[in-house]
């Protein structure tokens, strides 16, 4: 056949998805800088809408992709280092924010800086006790991954459903019950976001951290409903790999911030 597939690589046929999220995606930056200048939402919500109807169909498409026998070797390979990107394109994003936290704590600038500097944390910041709720967080969160492990391994070394489902369901349940602990800590901060460079700091690092877990528990539940119709295999399973790659990222940036945040930084 003149048109016969000799190859391992899928060609992908035209998609309207990037276009659609890119419209989407301006409509969200340019709707958010007309709510800032007091117009309303309603622009940012539309684009929001789009962007993650974008997500679910061009995620789904490439579910049904994986489906119909398109991810070969070669192609799950190529899915796998475009994940390990994505998660170093993270890495360097949170280096940022501690970045400015570490400069700010070891050089925290005074009334009269530069020729005397000012204390750290600023005058009238008190700050949380780090063996207290934030060690009760830590420990959820990495016992959330330890699931998330159980997970991986029932499925890929014992190709037992059963175990990896119970993984799943419990490392969903505690990273929700981390959200909800989190949001609970930050409605009891003696601090706020505004007027110093501690509570912004803070707020920064911790919520995007805190909106990465609330990613990373949807990521796991929609491998949840996957499971649930047989698409995970002990050889093909990607979506699921990257599900749990990124949720111990999630981990492992935490155990930065109660170092460097809860610990040193008060």
């Amino acid at each position: 056949m003149a048109h016969a597939k000799d190859h391992d690589y899928h060609i992908l046929n035209p998609s309207v998805w990037p276009f659609v999220g890119a419209v989407s995606g301006f409509a969200m930056l340019f709707g958010a800088v007309l709510w800032m200048h007091d117009s309303g939402p309603w622009l940012f919500l539309i684009g929001l809408v789009g962007v993650l109807y974008t997500m679910f169909a061009w995620w789904s498409d490439v579910i049904s992709e994986s489906q119909v026998g398109d991810h070969t070797p070669v192609v799950r390979i190529g899915l796998k280092y475009g994940f390990i990107l994505f998660i170093m394109s993270e890495v360097m994003f949170f280096a940022a924010w501690f970045w400015s936290f570490f400069k700010h704590a070891l050089y925290p600038m005074g009334p009269d800086s530069p020729a005397i500097d000012g204390v750290w944390p600023p005058m009238g910041i008190e700050t949380f006790d780090p063996w207290h709720l934030p060690l009760i967080n830590t420990l959820i969160l990495l016992c959330s991954g330890a699931a998330a492990t159980w997970a991986h391994h029932a499925l890929v070394h014992e190709d037992n459903r059963e175990d990896m489902k119970w993984g799943l369901i419990i490392a969903i349940g505690l990273g929700a019950i981390f959200t909800v602990l989190q949001a609970y800590e930050y409605g009891h901060a003696g601090f706020g976001f505004a007027g110093n460079i501690y509570g912004a700091n803070f707020f920064m690092a911790t919520g995007f951290h805190g909106a990465h877990v609330i990613i990373g528990t949807i990521f796991l539940f929609v491998c949840l409903l996957r499971l649930t119709r047989g698409h995970f295999t002990p050889e093909k399973h990607i979506g699921f790999e990257a599900a749990a790659w990124y949720w111990h990222f999630v981990d492992v940036v935490w155990l930065f911030l109660f170092a460097a945040i809860y610990v040193w930084g008060q």
